[in-house]
Formats: structure tokens, C-alpha cells, sequence
């Protein structure tokens, strides 16, 4: 069983806003504690807004309980009653995910009203909302979220996993319906991906230094997420017309897998190049313009394969035209991101560079 940093951290939360809660003799500590649990968040920046919505929502939950205890009692229908509203209310506010917190809230106030009954629901509100409070201060103290390098080691990981299929797949090493299942597998991958870098987006930095560089940083890491959806699609392509290509003369077919060996030798250069393990400007040679992709010499040899097909291949011809778009677009990303590696680096030479652990 693996235990990440957000189940650390909700113990963690939960344990302080019992702890506090006791500390500062508070009825029913346990609703601190469940409150805890709803605002533990993925990340510092949404943990401060997730505070601001659950006083929010807390307040409007305290009120609507209140005035149906001092109106209409304490009547379980009509406990589910006020909770129906207050539902309504914050999906109307658009703070949907302070529901539970917000519902927490009604329950507390409204399960067993005494005669200092406004005394009562203060207090209760007050050790809802110390849960919550104690869930921010877990968030910004403990285990603070390392976006930075988990987005890099995601990226890598999709490129790599991406890379061994595209070079499984052009020698005719897997069978058809096992690559389907794994293209799934990396478009699931990828949203998640997609979510990590919104997380990473989200989080501030107050210093004017920092924020140039993360900005620079974003656009990095976005031209890297984008690489890889069109190396995905490069993939996706050979699945799809994997026939069609093993049925093209063998010389276009060496062509072509020798041209996208070099392409994911070029993108594999290019993930260590971010974080400088290798060198930001290689010597060019003979020996290394051989590993280089060549966009002409495909072009060319597609091309010129043309005329010497007979009417059926000339159709597997056409269909490969998907393909070899797909290689030459994919290409032309690596070389943006190649451009912006040069661009990142010749501004952050010792400091604010790429923190990957």
C-alpha cells in the first residue's frame, strides 16, 4: 500500500484539528475533524481559496440553520429541508465543492439545539470552520507540493513509455489489439498530466524574480505536454495504418523507421537538455547529422515510392499521407521546443533553473 503526500496530510489535519479542538475545549471536536477532511487540497494556492469558499459556504449554512431552528424547530424533515436550500445555494454560487463542509455545518447546529441556542451554533460554526483552518495550515507547512518536479518526471515518463511503443510497433513487435489497450492507457495519462500542470500553474510566487521565471517555466513545460500529445499521435497513426505501412516497398519503410528513430532520439536529447544533463548546443559532425532526423529525405522518398505502385498500393499511399503529416508536424514541435530549451537557459544560467529530484 502506498501512502502519498495528501493521505499524510489529511492525518496529519485531522489530528490538529482535534488536538486544537480540545485544546480550546470546544464541543464536539469530531466536527473539526470531519471538516478537516473536506478542505484538504492538492495544492497551497487552492487551499487559501478553499478557505475563502468554506466561510462562505459555513456562513450561509450557520444562518439558514439558525433561522429554521428559531422558526420551524429542529424536525428531521425539516433539517433536510434547510439542507436542500443551502445545496442550492452554493451550487447558485458556483462553490459546489463546499457542500459537504456547508452541510456539516446545518447538521451540527441543527441536531440538538439547547436553550442558548445562538451560544450553540456560534460555537459549532467556530469548530467547523477551526477544521478547516487547520487543513490550510497543514497545506502550507507540511509536505509542500513539489509541482515542478513531478510534472518533469510525468513527462518523461509518458515520452518514454510513448518512445518504446513507436519503436515496438515499426518492427512489428506487438500485436495489434495489445497497442490499442496501451494508446488508452496513455490518453488517461496524459489527462492527468493536463491536471498536473494546472496545479502547477496555479501556485504563486509573490517575488518578481520568480514569477519571470515561472513564467518562462510554463511555457516550457507546455511546449513539452504538447510534444508529447503529437508524439502520441505519431503513434497512434502507425497503429492505425500499421497495415497499410507494412505493405509499402521496404525501402520506404527503412526510410521512415530510421527517420523516427531519430525523431525520439532528438525528443529524448531534448527532455534531458531541460534540466541541463546534457549539453544546451551539440557539436554538429558527420557521425551525429547521421542520427538526425531528415524532414526532405522523407518527403522525397514518399514521394518517389508513388509512381512505382501498382493501383492497389497507391490507395495504402493516400492513408500513409496521415502518417508521414503526423512525423513532419511532430518534428516541427520538437524544433519549438528546442528553440525555447536555448531561450530558457540563456536566461536562467546558475539560478531559478528547473528543480527536478
Amino acid at each position: 500500500m502506498k501512502i502519498g503526500a495528501r493521505i499524510l496530510k489529511t492525518g496529519i489535519a485531522i489530528t490538529l484539528a482535534l488536538i486544537l479542538a480540545n485544546v480550546l475545549e470546544l464541543s464536539a471536536p469530531v466536527f473539526a475533524g470531519i471538516a478537516a477532511v473536506f478542505a484538504i487540497q492538492p495544492s497551497i494556492y487552492r487551499s487559501y481559496l478553499s478557505v475563502l469558499e468554506q466561510f462562505q459556504a459555513n456562513i450561509i449554512g450557520a444562518v439558514f440553520a439558525i433561522v429554521f431552528v428559531l422558526v420551524f424547530g429542529n424536525d428531521p424533515f425539516i433539517i433536510g429541508l434547510t439542507a436542500i436550500l443551502v445545496i442550492g445555494i452554493n451550487i447558485k454560487l458556483k462553490i459546489e465543492n463546499t457542500i459537504p463542509v456547508a452541510i456539516v455545518t446545518v447538521i451540527a447546529i441543527m441536531e440538538n439545539p439547547g436553550e442558548d441556542f445562538i451560544q450553540f451554533a456560534l460555537l459549532r460554526f467556530s469548530t467547523i470552520m477551526l477544521g478547516v483552518l487547520s487543513a490550510f495550515i497543514v497545506n502550507l507547512v507540511f509536505l509542500p507540493p513539489k509541482y515542478e518536479s513531478k510534472l518533469y518526471g510525468k513527462i518523461d515518463e509518458i515520452t518514454e513509455v510513448i518512445f518504446k511503443w513507436i519503436r515496438l510497433n515499426t518492427r512489428q513487435a506487438i500485436e495489434h489489439h495489445t497497442l490499442k489497450a496501451e494508446i488508452e492507457g496513455i490518453k488517461d495519462q496524459l489527462t492527468k498530466l493536463d491536471q498536473l500542470y494546472l496545479l502547477y500553474k496555479e501556485e504563486r510566487n509573490y517575488l518578481q524574480k520568480y514569477k519571470k521565471a515561472k513564467a518562462r517555466k510554463l511555457v516550457l513545460f507546455r511546449q513539452m505536454i504538447i510534444s508529447t500529445k503529437y508524439s502520441l499521435d505519431t503513434l497512434k497513426k502507425l497503429h492505425r495504418f500499421e497495415n497499410e505501412f507494412h505493405r509499402m516497398p521496404l525501402e520506404f519503410q527503412q526510410t521512415l523507421i530510421k527517420e523516427i528513430d531519430d525523431m525520439i532520439h532528438f525528443h529524448e536529447q531534448l527532455n534531458l537538455k531541460v534540466i541541463g544533463k546534457i549539453k544546451t548546443q551539440l557539436v554538429t559532425h558527420e557521425l551525429i547529422k547521421d542520427f538526425e532526423f531528415d524532414r526532405n529525405a522523407v518527403i522525397d522518398t514518399f514521394i518517389s515510392h508513388q509512381k512505382l505502385l501498382d493501383d492497389e498500393s497507391q490507395k495504402d499511399w493516400y492513408q500513409l499521407l496521415s502518417l508521414v503529416s503526423s512525423i513532419i508536424d511532430y518534428y516541427d514541435q520538437l524544433n519549438h521546443l528546442n528553440v525555447l530549451i536555448e531561450s530558457y537557459h540563456s536566461y536562467h544560467k546558475d539560478d531559478d533553473r528547473l528543480t527536478v529530484k
